[in-house]
């Protein structure tokens, strides 16, 4: 079945995309919690309509999204965290801990833009990833200090 998507949905695609999923999938879950709808040609009509007047918003979107990846370019951030003797970490970092030292650096961004693929359990280097936009993403590295 093929659904238009009305939002970013993780692991699956971003808005206004055309994807083919499984029937259930797209009808007991995407349908019913409005995240998709189905790809019929009418549909269809609307979506490229729709694109071709948002074209000029979106490259402006994409742009200022380049523009705070190339800031974020060079900044290396640093975590402290409450650790045990031997170095690891009582609970773990996450991409808010991430989130709250990139605010105290003066770039806003929203928690759920940021991936961090390995758990963070230990004192050492790590690498959090910015998904600023569907086609720019940016590495931050980070260190996880003893406080």
């Amino acid at each position: 079945m093929q659904v238009i998507l009305k939002e970013d949905v993780t692991n699956l695609g971003y808005k206004d995309d055309i994807i083919t999923v499984k029937d259930g999938y797209g009808r007991n879950f995407l349908i019913p919690q409005k995240k998709a709808i189905i790809a019929s040609e009418s549909a269809k009509k609307v979506l490229a309509e729709n694109l071709r007047q948002r074209a000029h918003k979106l490259e402006q979107i994409k742009k200022d999204a380049q523009e705070q990846a190339n800031q974020l370019e060079g900044i290396t951030l640093v975590i402290g965290a409450k650790t045990s003797s031997t170095g690891t970490i009582f609970g773990s970092v996450s991409n808010i801990q991430v989130a709250d030292e990139l605010k105290k650096k003066g770039f806003d961004i929203d928690r759920k833009k940021i991936v961090i693929k390995d758990s963070v359990k230990e004192v050492g280097n790590y690498k959090a990833i910015l998904k600023l936009h569907k086609e720019i993403s940016v590495d931050i590295p980070f260190e996880v200090v003893s406080e």
